[in-house]
């Protein structure tokens, strides 16, 4: 199995960067993978000069074909004027248009304050659907201020989670090795997704029982 880390921080180190490698570490939590971090500064170059020549320079067709043999991506951006960065869209604008397609991809994105935090939903994930990449249910967007917080550090440990799923090898019969639908929410007893999970003792009522109530009553 084999990870790649997309990192598009422009300072070393960077809170980018950071949060790349913490949801890597997430994913290694539940999954044995060969990991490849990409630090797209170190090509800017190369990326402005395959727009002008059409032709990767042999660093970024080296990164590129990472990315396309890869079984599972983290792609995580700094925010710039509310949306991902320049050089993070530059890259994914000279990929293979096919190169992700049917891929498990785990966004992330950084930036200053909490305004932003839907960057991950309106601009990361309509480029990777475009792109037709399997975009895991959970984005970490991380601020300033969720450094160290409890709240930042769950989402992380979910999404790795959810990744390692999507990137679990299969059975000889071709089914799942895990349960991918348990690594996104919990279930009720009747398979429907609940926020409550039954494994913490709450009881989970189904709706037939609720609706037949409020007809006795």
């Amino acid at each position: 199995m084999k990870l790649v880390v997309v990192s598009a921080g422009l300072s070393a180190p960077s809170s980018t960067r950071l949060l790349a490698d913490r949801l890597t570490a997430a994913t290694l939590d539940h999954l044995a993978a060969e990991t490849q971090v990409i630090e797209l500064r170190d090509l800017a170059t190369e990326t402005a000069q395959h727009f002008v020549t059409g032709f990767p320079p042999a660093r970024l067709a080296a990164a590129l074909d990472a990315v396309a043999a890869a079984d599972g991506l983290i792609a995580v951006t700094p925010v710039f004027a509310g949306s991902y960065s320049g050089l993070f869209k530059s890259f994914f604008d000279v990929i293979d248009k096919d190169a992700l397609t049917g891929k498990p991809v785990l966004l992330g994105a950084t930036g200053g304050t909490a305004r932003h935090s839907l960057v991950t939903e309106h601009a990361m994930r309509p480029l990777f659907a475009y792109l037709r990449a399997l975009v895991l249910p959970t984005a970490v967007y991380a601020a300033s201020e969720d450094w160290g917080g409890d709240g930042l550090a769950q989402r992380i440990d979910r999404a790795g989670a959810e990744l390692a799923r999507f990137m679990a090898p299969a059975r000889a019969d071709g089914t799942p090795d895990v349960d991918t639908a348990a690594a996104i929410a919990p279930r009720s007893l009747t398979g429907a997704i609940t926020s409550v999970d039954p494994a913490d003792g709450f009881e989970v009522v189904p709706f037939e029982r609720r609706l037949a109530a409020l007809r006795v009553g």
